[in-house]
């Protein structure tokens, strides 16, 4: 199937003309989303923070950066805009870069996060993984480690979803053509963006 960004890449009078047509078709990406998924999802965090337990969040290339940014969103952004005093306990696997190297050098690079599970999981932590098409080895070998343990995994996924759709427990998918990166992956940071405005006022005073 051809990718509806380079129909109108080939077909837009101008820059603002494929500017506007990425705007509209974004906003019909973002409207095939489920909004169970995101209730679902606020509802794993919830736990998290509940039971003080961390959520370890990874991700690949553009998804490394969105892992990045919800572990600051949720976490140092949500305690300076509520001032609650019970915050979440989120960790960026794809920080990690000492630790991320050395296991990519020595190991592989399909293990670089399943190495830093092994150090840091507690019993009844949780994780979240984020790819646009769902079948990155790094991830789904994370993913296994996870569930292996009675863990829950919540994935942020695109395109089909791929392998991880079967091996997460929770799923907010944003469905596009494959190969399709930009729109799924400005998605995926549009909603940690929701989920840190609505923490923001929620916990306000808690």
């Amino acid at each position: 199937m051809p990718s509806k960004l380079e129909d109108l890449a080939r077909s837009a009078a101008s820059p603002a003309a494929f500017a506007r047509g990425y705007f509209d078709y974004l906003k019909s990406v973002l409207d095939a989303v489920s909004p169970a998924a995101i209730e679902a999802l606020v509802g794993e965090l919830e736990a998290v923070r509940a039971e003080g337990r961390t959520m370890f969040i990874a991700g690949n290339g553009g998804s490394a950066t969105t892992a990045t940014s919800m572990a600051n969103d949720l976490g140092f952004d949500v305690v300076k805009k509520s001032g609650t005093t019970v915050p979440f306990r989120l960790l960026a696997l794809t920080d990690s870069n000492a630790v991320l190297t050395a296991a990519a050098n020595d190991i592989g690079y399909e293990q670089v996060f399943v190495t830093q599970l092994v150090m840091h999981w507690r019993e009844g932590d949780r994780l979240l993984l984020i790819s646009a098409s769902g079948n990155s080895p790094n991830l789904i070998e994370a993913a296994k480690w996870v569930k292996a343990r009675g863990g829950r995994v919540t994935s942020f996924l695109g395109f089909d979803g791929g392998r991880l759709r079967e091996l997460s427990d929770v799923v907010v998918h944003v469905p596009t053509v494959k190969g399709e990166y930009g729109p799924v992956e400005d998605a995926h940071l549009i909603i940690n963006h929701v989920l840190a405005h609505w923490f923001q006022v929620r916990l306000r005073g808690s």
